[in-house]
């Protein structure tokens, strides 16, 4: 085969009316999915599942014959989303992924990239989501087998998941680097690790906040990791002796998370590295599980945040340009969690100069009824057993101080 002829003829693999699922952000195999867009035109119509999109494989202007569908929108799927081409399936994180186990979602074609070990045994390396779920159902697995991908524990391919196909990888990884914080992520960040103390367990995001936050955590101690995902921002900690995972209650000394996004460094890391678990939906987002974690502090961000608390994460003027994703089921384990606290953290205004602290946000992604803390760069709102009045006053209090006399006005209704 030579360098420049497709890796795989999808022509006859691919029917009408097929459901796709690829590996999403970091963990899509781009060797599989650049070469399925390429040919996408000569294809009959088919639907393609996405997750977060950090690759350039799917552009607004692919083939018209291919319709994409997501859980949220985020990274590059916006550019899909912005054209009016990504449905969104409003979901949280933890039941989309259920949604596989149990075939409510029934995957036709499954595109998976996997690490494979000296012995032979493969591992779904970046991403425990729900890709081998689809698979267990799939009428066709290819699988990219990537040299560059790590090894990971937790996330071991089932023996009993069929592998149809195999082809090479033609690319490594894809990677994410951390975002440098600006001066209102540090202002938030200061303000979000008072509320953070030795020995509590941490959840984060993806994003320049969340980046500035762990980044200021390093003189404490004995914390522990149980996330959505880690970044290079965790290799950080652990080296500088913040991240133990010693006091977290369960997994004792173990990093746990679903998904690895970050860059080589964060991946050599976690390759063949038994302290770091990849483990799947149903335990990282689980309520069971969550709830057995010490000091767990869920730190997640928001599009807007209303007076009464209600957190939109989803959509702006109607237009989905986020996610529910796993924040709904972070916040209401943090709350289980013994000492745990569910942070929200957001700048106080947005790009266009206009409020993030809302009178009222129109799509609800966390219900007032769940909030803890909300966090902006002019300080904290601690709402947990506010009353209505008493948490517009402190919503108004870490608005940007240019807003607050408007917010004021919409909520005496003048």
């Amino acid at each position: 085969m030579s360098v420049n002829s497709p890796p795989i003829d999808f022509y006859g693999l691919i029917r009408e009316g097929d459901l796709v699922v690829c590996g999403q952000a970091t963990a899509e195999p781009v060797t599989l999915t650049e070469a399925l867009m390429a040919q996408a035109a000569r294809l009959p119509p088919f639907r393609m599942m996405i997750g977060p999109v950090f690759s350039e494989t799917f552009p607004a202007s692919c083939a018209t014959n291919v319709s994409f569908q997501s859980y949220g929108v985020i990274g590059n799927a916006r550019r899909l989303a912005r054209s009016g081409r990504l449905d969104v399936i409003p979901s949280n994180y933890s039941a989309f992924c259920a949604d596989f186990a149990v075939r409510r979602h029934k995957a036709d074609v499954v595109l998976v990239q996997l690490a494979q070990a000296r012995d032979g045994r493969l591992s779904a390396s970046l991403s425990n989501d729900y890709v081998i779920d689809a698979a267990r159902a799939g009428r066709l697995v290819i699988a990219e087998i990537n040299p560059d991908a790590p090894f990971t524990f937790g996330a071991e391919w089932p023996e009993g998941v069929p592998i149809h196909m195999r082809v090479a990888a033609r690319r490594s990884p894809v990677e994410l680097a951390s975002t440098p914080p600006d001066d209102v992520s540090r202002r938030i960040a200061a303000h979000a690790a008072s509320l953070i103390v030795d020995g509590s367990t941490l959840q984060f995001g993806v994003g320049r906040i969340p980046d500035a936050i762990l980044s200021s955590l390093s003189h404490l101690r004995h914390l522990g990791i149980h996330s959505g995902l880690i970044n290079d921002a965790v290799v950080d900690l652990i080296a500088c002796g913040a991240v133990t995972n010693a006091e977290k209650g369960i997994d004792p000394g173990i990093t746990v998370t679903n998904q690895v996004i970050g860059t080589q460094r964060l991946y050599r890391f976690v390759h063949e590295n038994e302290a770091v678990a990849v483990r799947p939906t149903s335990y990282t987002h689980g309520q069971s599980v969550l709830a057995r974690i010490n000091r767990l502090v869920a730190i997640n961000s928001a599009l807007q945040v209303g007076l009464d608390g209600s957190v939109n994460s989803e959509t702006l003027n109607g237009v989905a340009i986020g996610a529910i994703g796993g924040q709904l089921d972070f916040v209401r384990g943090a709350n289980a969690s013994p000492g745990g606290r569910a942070v929200i953290a957001l700048p106080a205004t947005a790009s266009d100069g206009t409020s993030r602290i809302v009178a009222h946000v129109e799509t609800v992604t966390t219900p007032r009824a769940d909030v803890d803390a909300i966090v902006t760069e002019w300080g904290i709102a601690e709402l947990r057993g506010c009353g209505l009045a008493e948490r517009a006053r402190r919503m108004i209090a870490i608005a940007a101080p240019e807003h607050r006399d408007a917010l004021s006005a919409q909520l005496r209704g003048t």
